[in-house]
C-alpha cells in the first residue's frame, strides 16, 4: 500500500504508474499474442473473429467495471482518511456484486451472442469462428470479474505492483496455452479462448491464494462476506457514470464495427490487427490516469486540494512526452508492426492507414485522459461521461458514416480524433469551472 499525501508528487504518480504500464501492457499482450498466433496460423477470417468478439465482450462488461472503478475510488477516499472498516466494507461489497453480476453477464452474452453478430452484418465467412470464440469467453466471466476486482481494490490502496505480478503470470500462461492449443493439439480458434480463460482462472486463484495469506485488509473469504448498502451506493453514484460511460461507448464501438464490416473480411481483419496495436499503445497514457485517480482521492480525501491539482499537472506532462515518442514510433514503422498479425498485403495497408491516421492525434487523448483520470479521483465522474458520449455519438459515429461513404474506410479513421478534439473541449471548460469541487464521499 502506498500513501499518496506525502511526498513528491511527479514522483510518487511516475512510480506508482509504471508498474501500471508494465500490467497494462501485459494485459494487452494477453489479447494480442491471441491475434498473432491466431493471425498466422489460422488465417485473416480467425483473425477478424477475434476482433469482432471484442466490442461485445465490452459492453457487456463495462457497466460493472464502471461500478468497480467507483469502488477504487471510495477506497481510495477512505483509505486517505484511515477510515479501514470502511475500507473492508467496501471491499466486501464490490466483490458480492461482481461475482453475481459475472453469472449474468455469461448467461446473456451466451444467449445472445448469434443475433448480435447478425445485427451488427458481421461477413458469413467469420461468424461460425465469432461464435465459437465468444461464447468459451463468455463462459469464464466470473474469473475474470474476480480478478478485475481485485486490481482495482490493490490501486485504490495505492498498490499497482501486486496486480502487475498477477497480470505476469497470466500473460505469460496465455502465450504457452496458446501455443499448445493451437499449434500442437490444432483446437483451433476454440482453443485460444480456452487458453484466455483458463489463464485468468488461474491469474484470480493465484490472487486470492496470495493476499489471503499475506494482506493485512484484503481476505477474500466468501463465506465473511458483509454487504454495505450505504458504502455500496456510494460506489454506484460514482462509478455508475463511468459504467454507463463504457457501456455506451462500447455500444458505439459496435456501430463502428458494422460500419467497418461493410467494407469487408479484409477490412474487418485489419481493424481487428489495428486496435489491438493501438490499444497497446495508448496504455501508458492510460495508466498515467489510473494512476493519477488513486493519488487525487486520497488527497482530496485528506482534503489536500493543491497537491491534487499538481499531480495532474505531471500526469500531463508524462502523457505529452510519451505521446510524441510513439507517433513517431507508429508514423514511421507502422507497416512493420502490421506484419506481426498478417502478411496479406491488403490487411497490412488498411492497418497501417488506421495506426498513422490515429497516432498523430494521441496528444488529445492523453490529455483528455489526464482529466478524465483527475475527476473520477474527485469523485465526479458525470462529466466525463458526457464527454464521452457527445465526442463518440454526437461527432464520432456521424463522421465515420459520412466520411466512410465519401472517402471509404479511412474515413472512419479520422471520426476517431475529431471525436476526441471535441470531448478534450468540454473537459478543459468543466475542470476550470471548479465544480468538482466538494464531491469526496469524506466530509470533514
Amino acid at each position: 500500500m502506498k500513501d499518496f499525501t506525502v511526498g513528491n508528487e511527479a514522483r510518487l504518480i511516475l512510480r506508482f504508474s509504471a508498474p501500471l504500464v508494465m500490467a497494462n501492457i501485459f494485459q494487452n499482450l494477453y489479447n494480442i499474442v491471441d491475434s498473432i498466433i491466431v493471425g498466422n496460423v489460422l488465417g485473416k477470417e480467425a483473425l477478424a473473429a477475434v476482433g469482432a468478439s471484442f466490442p461485445i465482450i465490452f459492453t457487456l462488461i463495462s457497466l460493472i467495471i464502471g461500478i468497480g472503478s467507483g469502488a477504487a475510488t471510495v477506497v481510495s477516499q477512505y483509505f486517505g482518511a484511515r477510515d479501514i472498516l470502511s475500507v473492508k466494507r467496501t471491499i466486501d461489497s464490490i466483490f458480492i456484486v461482481f461475482f453475481a453480476s459475472s453469472v449474468l453477464v455469461s448467461v446473456t452474452g451466451i444467449t445472445l451472442s448469434e443475433q448480435i453478430f447478425r445485427l451488427l452484418k458481421l461477413p458469413d465467412e467469420v461468424m461460425p469462428d465469432a461464435l465459437s470464440y465468444l461464447n468459451i469467453y463468455l463462459s469464464g466471466m466470473f474469473f475474470f470479474f474476480g480478478f478485475s476486482g481485485i486490481s482495482s481494490i490493490l490501486r485504490g490502496l495505492g498498490d499497482s505492483k501486486t496486480p502487475l505480478y498477477y497480470m505476469m503470470i497470466a500473460t505469460v500462461s496465455n502465450i504457452v496455452l496458446d501455443l499448445l492449443f493451437i499449434i500442437v493439439f490444432r483446437w483451433g480458434i476454440e482453443g485460444a479462448a480456452i487458453a484466455t480463460v483458463l489463464s485468468q482462472a488461474g491469474a484470480f486463484a493465484t490472487a486470492i491464494w496470495h493476499l489471503n495469506r499475506k494482506h493485512e485488509i484484503i481476505n477474500l473469504s466468501f463465506r465473511k462476506y458483509v454487504f454495505d448498502r450505504q458504502i455500496f451506493n456510494s460506489c454506484v453514484r460514482i462509478g455508475l457514470p463511468t459504467g454507463i460511460q463504457q457501456s455506451l461507448i462500447a455500444i458505439g464501438m459496435m456501430a463502428i464495427l458494422s460500419i467497418v464490416n461493410r467494407f469487408g473480411t479484409n477490412a474487418v481483419a485489419a481493424y481487428s490487427a489495428a486496435i489491438r496495436i493501438d490499444s497497446f499503445v495508448k496504455m501508458p497514457a492510460i495508466a498515467f490516469s489510473s494512476a493519477l485517480s488513486s493519488f487525487v482521492g486520497q488527497n482530496l480525501g485528506a482534503f489536500h486540494e493543491k497537491r491534487a491539482i499538481s499531480g495532474l499537472r505531471a500526469t500531463i506532462v508524462f502523457s505529452i512526452i510519451y505521446c510524441i515518442a510513439i507517433t513517431l514510433v507508429i508514423v514511421f514503422f507502422g507497416d512493420t508492426i502490421m506484419l506481426f498479425f498478417t502478411s496479406d498485403a491488403q490487411v497490412i495497408q488498411i492497418g497501417e492507414d488506421y495506426l498513422i491516421i490515429v497516432s498523430l492525434f494521441y496528444l488529445l487523448f492523453s490529455v483528455m485522459f489526464s482529466l478524465t483520470g483527475f475527476l473520477r479521483g474527485a469523485g465526479d465522474t458525470f462529466i466525463p461521461m458526457i464527454a464521452t458520449l457527445i465526442s463518440l455519438y454526437i461527432v464520432r459515429i456521424p463522421a465515420a458514416t459520412f466520411l466512410s461513404n465519401l472517402i471509404g474506410v479511412n474515413g472512419i479513421w479520422w471520426s476517431e480524433p475529431a471525436g476526441w478534439f471535441i470531448g478534450l473541449a468540454i473537459m478543459v471548460v468543466y475542470f476550470k469551472t471548479g465544480r468538482w469541487r466538494g464531491k469526496v464521499v469524506v466530509k470533514k
